[in-house]
């Protein structure tokens, strides 16, 4: 893990990133938000393969996954990361607009911390992910993390 707290944000809606990394500057939280835009560069990033394999620096402390995601599955991620002992343990928040009660069924058994809907309303979608980085960058205690 790296000393200071970053995320990766895997996500390919324009409007919904924007969102997301303007509510995470507000309130001050991640020293870094790394934006990758599909499940192929989600696993190049984290594995260091492709276009970051000489990327310097631990894993981030936590991953922000769209479920939805273009080249590879977000839920495809999620299986690669926990089969692999490099990541197994890294905090993943699947996110997603769909009610597919199948998706937050298959993003639990691949190993997902946490499983959340995007909500239809910029406000509350900006609440939601304020409340997302507020616990999981300043309560919640990653391993690897001082106690």
């Amino acid at each position: 893990m790296e000393d200071h707290k970053t995320i990766l944000l895997v996500e390919d809606n324009p409007q919904d990133e924007k969102l997301i990394l303007r509510t995470l500057r507000r309130i001050n939280l991640a020293n870094e938000v790394f934006v990758v835009r599909d499940g192929q560069q989600a696993l190049d990033y984290l594995f260091r393969e492709g276009d970051f394999s000489m990327r310097q620096g631990g894993n981030p402390t936590v991953v922000m996954l769209d479920v939805n995601l273009p080249r590879v599955s977000g839920i495809e991620v999620l299986e690669r990361l926990r089969q692999d002992e490099r990541t197994h343990l890294l905090p993943i928040v699947m996110l997603t607009s769909s009610d597919e009660e199948q998706d937050r069924m298959r993003s639990y058994a691949g190993g997902a911390n946490s499983f959340v809907r995007k909500p239809l309303d910029f406000a509350q979608f900006a609440e939601t992910v304020a409340q997302l980085g507020v616990y999981w960058l300043a309560v919640n205690q990653a391993p690897g993390s001082p106690a």
